[in-house]
């Protein structure tokens, strides 16, 4: 609380003061729970190759390329995640698509669920 006391409410210096002061709670909030973690490094790990991306990505083309490329940067990420090999999984279910019909049901091809065809 010495800041308060020693830097005039007005300047920025003092009103970041007063924001933090005003967030204390929220902040030591991590306290009452022991597994908490104080960074967010796996969170910024993950994002990363997105936000670096996204300059290039500005000008994919087409509009609805945008929204194709979406599509598989989260099937790939999602296959790093349950520690399926991204390349192997798309060749696979690039080969089974065309031949499933509306009624199959599609849940074995997530990446989640996925396994290798037996060919």
């Amino acid at each position: 609380m010495w800041a308060r006391q020693r830097i005039r409410p007005k300047s920025p210096l003092g009103k970041a003061c007063d924001y933090l002061l005003g967030q204390w709670a929220p902040l030591s909030a991590h306290l009452n729970h022991g597994v908490s973690r104080l960074d967010n490094n796996l969170v910024e790990n993950a994002i990363r190759p997105s936000c670096i991306g996204k300059k290039n990505w500005l000008f994919i083309g087409h509009p609805d390329a945008g929204q194709r490329s979406a599509i598989l940067y989260s099937l790939i990420v999602s296959c790093q995640r349950h520690g399926k090999d991204p390349l192997a999984y798309l060749k696979d279910i690039l080969t089974r698509l065309p031949r499933l019909t509306n009624q199959d049901d599609l849940r074995p091809l997530t990446p989640r669920l996925w396994q290798p065809s037996a060919s």
